[in-house]
C-alpha cells in the first residue's frame, strides 16, 4: 500500500471514528432525533466533496500528496473545532417553533459536524479522480479503513468515553496528515507534528471544554439542579454513559398507590444517557421499606407466593427489591448494560443493601432475548421493568427508537419459558389518549393467540395507578380465587381496575376518577371487539402490535394526525414542536434541497457538453448505486441490534462487515464480471430476509463474540458484492468522461443521503424486510442503467 492510500485508510478509519463517537455524544446530550441524524451528516459532507471538486478542478493539478496532507490537517482540525462548536452553540430544540433564530443555530450545529466529513470525502474523491484506473486500490483503502474504524470506535468508547473519542479521531487524521508530510520538511511537516502532540496531550488529560453539554430539559440536568445535588460518579461503555447523581430531592417509585403513608427511603438516581433514570434505594439493614408494598408491582407476589421470577432491565435494582420483599424463591436479574450491574453490585453494593449479592439473586450482564433464547429454563413470574422515563406520545421523540423487548416474538419467547400458572408481568406508563398500555395489551393478545389460546380475555388482568398500569398475562385463566386477590388489593391500595376476566363498567375509575372510564373502553374494545384489526385502524393513534420486522414500539404516529399536530405547531413545549416522525419529513425535505443543488450545479459549470450529456446517462447508475448500498445498510443496521444486543455493537459489526468486504470487492472488481456481480447481489437481497430470521433464531442464544463473528461471516458475500459496481462505474466514467468522476462521487452521496431517511421511514412504515427488497430493486434498476451507458459507448462493452 503506496503512502497516498496508507492516508486515505487512517482518513477513513478516522471519519468512522468520528462518526460512531457523535452517535453516543448525540445520544447524551441531545435526543435520539441527533443521533439519527450522524448519517445524514456524513453522507452530506461526502456529497458535497465530490461537487466541490467539480466545480474546482483545477484541484487536480496540484502535488497529490501536498494536497492530500493538507486535507487531513483540515479535516484533524474540522473534527476539533466542530465538536466545539456544536457542544457551544446555543440551540434549543424546545424553542425551534417559537424562536426563529433556532434554525440558525440548528443549521451551524448540523454544518460544523459536517465538515470533517467533507474533507475526508474530498481526500478520497481527490485520489479517485487523479487516479481513475486504480478505483479499486484507493476504494479498497476507503472502505477497509471505515470498516477498520468501527471496532476501533468501540475500543476507544469503552476506555476513553465518547469526548476522548472524539479527539482520537482528529487524531489518527492528523497522523495520516503526518505520513504525507514526512517526505520533505516543510510547514505542513511541523503543522502535522504539533497537532499530533496537542491532541495525544489531549487525549491523555481532555480539557474542561470538551465535556458534553446536556440539553437543560434532560432529566440528568433537572436533577442536578437541585440544591446540593452532585455528581458521584461518570463512567462510559461502548453503548451509554452512566452518572450517578446524590441528591435529596432523587425520589421515584413508579407505580406507588397514593394511600401510602409514609416517605421513602433514601436513594440515589442511575441517569443512563441523561436520562431513563434508575433508582437506587438505601436497603441496608434497618431501611425503611414499607413502600415497596404499596407500589403496582407487588400485586405478582401476592397472587403467587414464593415465585421462582426473571426480571429484564431491572436497572438498580427497585424491581428486584420488591421480589425479594414478596417473597420470591429465586430471582434472575437480566440487564444488558454491566455499568450499571457493577453500580448496584460493587460500587453501591453496601449502600443497596448488597440486593445483587443476595442468595437467590443471579444477575446476568447480558440482552434478555439472548438470554432467553439459551435458557431452557421456566419461571412463575417473568416481569419487564419499567426502566424508560415517562415519554408524552405527542413528542413522537422516540419515534425512532427500536425496542426488541416488546415485539410479538418477544413475548411469545416469554410466554414459551412460563411455568404452568406462570405470570408475564408488565409495567408501562400511562398516557392520553392511552396508547402504551394498550399497545402492550395487543402485542400480549398475539402472542397469547400465537401459543395457541383461542379466547385470551381470560388471560389477562390490568390495574391502574395515577401515572403508570400494570398488566398481567397469564399462561393459565385466572382463577376465581386469584381474582378475589386483584379485587382486594385494588380496594386496599386505591388503585384502578381497567379489565379482569367478568368486569362491568361500574368497577373500574373508582379512584384516580377520570371524566370518561378511557382505559376500560380501550381494553374492552381490543379484548371484547369483534374485529380488533378494525379497531386498530380507527384508534387516533397507531397502537399495531410491533415485530421484530418492525420493532418501533414508541412510533404511534399516523398521517391523519398531521393537521392536529400543524395546529399545534409553537403551542407546544416539546423538541421539534412534536411528532418526532416529522423531523424525518424535515430532514428529508432539507436533503433534497440539498442534494438537488449538489448534483445539478456542477452541469450547469461543465463546460464539455458531450460529457455533460453522458452525465444524464451516469447520473442514473449512481443514483441508484447510492440508493441501494444504504437500503441495505441501514435496515441490516437496525435489525442487527436483536442479534448483537446493543444499537452500537450493531452499528459497529454491519458496517465493519460490509464495508471491509466492499473494500475487497473493490480491489477485485477489474477481474470482476460486474453482470455477474450485481444479479449475484441481487439474488442475495431477495433472500436475506427470510435468511435472517432463521439465523437469528438458531443463534441468538449464543456467546456475544460467536454473534459477532456469525454477523461478519454472514454479511461478507454481500459486502463483497456490494463493492463491485461503484469502482465499475467510475473507472467507466474516467475513461468516456473523466470530468465526470468527482461528480459521479456526489451522486452517489447525495443519493445516500436521501436514502438513509427513505429507508427509516419505510422501515418504520412498513419493516424491514420490504427495504432490503427496495435496496435489491434499485441495484437492478442500476445494472439496466450501465447497459445502456455501455450501449452508448460500444468500445467499452468489455468492462461489464
Amino acid at each position: 500500500m503506496g503512502v497516498l492510500h496508507l492516508a486515505v485508510f487512517l482518513l477513513s478509519a478516522a471519519a468512522l471514528v468520528f462518526e460512531i463517537a457523535l452517535t453516543r455524544v448525540f445520544s447524551v446530550a441531545q435526543w435520539y432525533h441527533f443521533a439519527f441524524m450522524t448519517v445524514s451528516l456524513a453522507l452530506l459532507g461526502l456529497g458535497a466533496s465530490g461537487t466541490f471538486l467539480s466545480l474546482f478542478p483545477r484541484l487536480l493539478r496540484r502535488d497529490l500528496v501536498a494536497l492530500l496532507a493538507t486535507l487531513c490537517l483540515l479535516f484533524s482540525l474540522s473534527v476539533v473545532g466542530g465538536y466545539l462548536v456544536s457542544n457551544h452553540v446555543p440551540f434549543d430544540s424546545y424553542q425551534i417553533a417559537h424562536d426563529r433564530r433556532q434554525i440558525v443555530y440548528l443549521a451551524v450545529y448540523y454544518l460544523s459536524l459536517a465538515m470533517p466529513f467533507f474533507f475526508s470525502g474530498l481526500a478520497v474523491a481527490t485520489v479517485l479522480a487523479a487516479r481513475p484506473e486504480q478505483a479499486g486500490r484507493a476504494y479498497f483503502a476507503n472502505l477497509v479503513g471505515s470498516g477498520l474504524g468501527c471496532p476501533a470506535a468501540l475500543i476507544m468508547l469503552n476506555l476513553a468515553g465518547g469526548e476522548t473519542t472524539v479527539v482520537m479521531a482528529a487524531l489518527l487524521g492528523a497522523i495520516a496528515a503526518l505520513a504525507l508530510s514526512c517526505r520533505r520538511p516543510s510547514v505542513r511537516l511541523a503543522l502535522a507534528s504539533a497537532l499530533v502532540v496537542i491532541l495525544a496531550a489531549c487525549a491523555v488529560r481532555l480539557p474542561s471544554g470538551f465535556e458534553i453539554g446536556i440539553s437543560p430539559y434532560k432529566a440528568l440536568s433537572n436533577s442536578l439542579r437541585y440544591p446540593g445535588a452532585l455528581t458521584a460518579y461518570r463512567g462510559w461503555n461502548a453503548f451509554s454513559r452512566i452518572d450517578v447523581v446524590e441528591s435529596e430531592g432523587i425520589r421515584s417509585a413508579p407505580g406507588l398507590s397514593y394511600t401510602y403513608p409514609g416517605g421513602l427511603p433514601p436513594q440515589k438516581g442511575v441517569f443512563t444517557d441523561g436520562e431513563d433514570m434508575s433508582p437506587l434505594t438505601a436497603a441496608s439493614p434497618g431501611s425503611d421499606l414499607g413502600f415497596l408494598e404499596f407500589l403496582l408491582t407487588s400485586l405478582p407476589y401476592e397472587l403467587t407466593p414464593q415465585p421462582r421470577v426473571l426480571i429484564l432491565e431491572p436497572g438498580a435494582g427497585l424491581d428486584v427489591l420488591v421480589g425479594v420483599h414478596g417473597g420470591a424463591s429465586e430471582i434472575v436479574a437480566v440487564d444488558r448494560n454491566p455499568l450499571i450491574i457493577d453500580i448496584a453490585r460493587d460500587r453501591y453494593g453496601e449502600y443497596a443493601g448488597n440486593l445483587y449479592s443476595r442468595d437467590g439473586v443471579t444477575v446476568v450482564a447480558e440482552d434478555g432475548r439472548s438470554y432467553l433464547r439459551r435458557s431452557r429454563e421456566e419461571f412463575d413470574l417473568i416481569q419487564v421493568s419499567l426502566s424508560d422515563s415517562f415519554r408524552p406520545v405527542g413528542s413522537g421523540a422516540y419515534s425512532l427508537s427500536e425496542s426488541y423487548l416488546y415485539t410479538t416474538e418477544a413475548f411469545v419467547e416469554y410466554l414459551d419459558h412460563l411455568k404452568p400458572g406462570g405470570m408475564l408481568v408488565l409495567h408501562r406508563w400511562l398516557q392520553t389518549p392511552p396508547s402504551e398500555s394498550v399497545r402492550t395489551l395487543g402485542l400480549a393478545l398475539t402472542a397469547l393467540e400465537g401459543t395457541g389460546v383461542e379466547d385470551p380475555a381470560g388471560h389477562v388482568v390490568a390495574l391502574r395507578g395515577l401515572y403508570t398500569a400494570l398488566l398481567l398475562v397469564g399462561k393459565q385463566e385466572f382463577t376465581s380465587e386469584q381474582l378475589d386477590i386483584v379485587k382486594r388489593f385494588s380496594q386496599d391500595k386505591r388503585f384502578d381496575l381497567i379489565r379482569y376476566p367478568g368486569i362491568s363498567q361500574d368497577e373500574a375509575n373508582l379512584y384516580g376518577v377520570l371524566d370518561d372510564p378511557i382505559y376500560y373502553e380501550a381494553y374492552s374494545a381490543v379484548l371484547d371487539g369483534e374485529d380488533r384489526t378494525a379497531f386498530y385502524a380507527s384508534y387516533p393513534f397507531d397502537i399495531t402490535p410491533p415485530s421484530d420486522d418492525r420493532p418501533f414500539f414508541f412510533h404511534f404516529f399516523r398521517w391523519s394526525q398531521t393537521p392536529e399536530i400543524l395546529q399545534a405547531w409553537g403551542k407546544t413545549w416539546q423538541p421539534f414542536g412534536g411528532s418526532g416522525y416529522l423531523v424525518l419529513l424535515m430532514l428529508l425535505a432539507l436533503a433534497l434541497l440539498a442534494s438537488l443543488t449538489l448534483i445539478l450545479l456542477p452541469l450547469a459549470f461543465l463546460k464539455d457538453r458531450g460529457q455533460s450529456r453522458h452525465g444524464r446517462r451516469l447520473f442514473l447508475y449512481f443514483l441508484f448505486l447510492g440508493i441501494g448500498y444504504l437500503f441495505v445498510e441501514i435496515p441490516l443496521l437496525q435489525r442487527f441490534i436483536l442479534f448483537l444486543s446493543h444499537p452500537v455493537y450493531a452499528f459497529a459489526t454491519v458496517l465493519f462487515g460490509l464495508l471491509t468486504f466492499s473494500g475487497l470487492g473493490s480491489l477485485v472488481s477489474p477481474r470482476v464480471s460486474l453482470r455477474k456481480a450485481m444479479v449475484a447481489l441481487i439474488v442475495l437481497l431477495v433472500c436475506y430476509p427470510l435468511v435472517l430470521p432463521h439465523l437469528f433464531g438458531w443463534l441468538l442464544g449464543a456467546g456475544l463474540l460467536v454473534r459477532v463473528a456469525a454477523s461478519v461471516i454472514v454479511l461478507a458475500p454481500l459486502g463483497f458484492l456490494m463493492g463491485v459496481p461503484f469502482p465499475a462505474g467510475i473507472r467507466l466514467t474516467g475513461r468516456i468522461a473523466p470530468a465526470l468522476v468527482p461528480w459521479a462521487w456526489a451522486v452517489n452521496g447525495c443519493a445516500s443521503v436521501l436514502s438513509s431517511i427513505l429507508a427509516v421511514m419505510i422501515a418504520i412504515s412498513y419493516g424491514f424486510s420490504r427495504v432490503l427488497i427496495a435496496g435489491g430493486l434499485a441495484y437492478a434498476l442500476a445494472l439496466v442503467v450501465i447497459y445502456a451507458v455501455v450501449a452508448a459507448k460500444p468500445t467499452m462493452a468489455q468492462e461489464p
